[in-house]
């Protein structure tokens, strides 16, 4: 029996549908991708900034810990100044007393 022209036209209509199936999966996964690639290209721009925020941090933190160490310097000498000053108050007063 030899196939008829209907017979080949529905061998047709089914070839075209798998393919125009296979040309929409393609694209989705196109699509999917191309979201991936731009999520990826996010997350990589929020790390750079992240890490420049980072840095300006921990400048921050090291200036605010130099500071704090010349601070508790300027207190521990003046406490032995004022510890001096008793001192020398606490002589006098022995010796007029």
């Amino acid at each position: 029996m030899a196939p008829t022209l209907d017979d080949a036209l529905k061998r047709l209509e089914s070839a075209v549908g798998l393919l125009e199936a296979s040309v929409s999966r393609r694209l989705e996964a196109e699509k999917r991708r191309g979201d991936l690639e731009t999520e990826l290209q996010i997350m990589q721009d929020d790390r750079a900034r992240l890490a420049v925020e980072l840095d300006g941090a921990l400048t921050s933190l090291h200036r605010y810990e130099t500071a704090t160490e010349d601070i508790g310097e300027r207190v521990r000498q003046a406490m032995g100044a004022i510890h001096g000053v008793l001192a020398r108050a606490g002589e006098l007063a022995l010796e007029e007393g």
